[in-house]
């Protein structure tokens, strides 16, 4: 499970990447696809092609990090980020969490949670 701070947000690219691409590949593809900074210290996501490979970049404060895994059977499922004309989606840790470990978003339903209201 992933624990990170609310701060930090979580963007997944829906284009396919090549997995051959390292640190400085993958910020060039955060910069230039996605239109973020990859020293924002905020995780980007990158599936291939087959989707059953998956890396993510992220900046801890002194260096690049790459968290990379490979499925041995069965592929990552991103039908309920896909949109037409959309290069990215925002996910919440929970999410990338489910992603992750192979459950597909499309028919998981988020119950209502409490947000309180802003005093005017």
């Amino acid at each position: 499970m992933l624990t990170l701070p609310p701060s930090v947000r979580i963007f997944v690219c829906l284009s396919p990447a090549d997995m051959r691409r390292s640190l400085d590949g993958l910020a060039t593809m955060t910069r230039e696809i996605l239109r973020d900074d990859p020293l924002s210290g905020h995780l980007f996501v990158f599936f291939n092609r087959r989707r059953d490979r998956t890396k993510i970049l992220f900046w801890d404060r002194s260096g690049l990090c790459l968290y990379y895994k490979r499925l041995e059977k069965g592929v990552f499922r991103l039908s309920a980020l896909e949109r037409p004309k959309r290069v990215r989606a925002e996910v919440e840790a929970a999410e990338l969490a489910l992603i992750l470990e192979g459950i597909d978003l499309a028919h998981a339903r988020r119950r209502g949670r409490f947000v309180p209201r802003r005093a005017v």
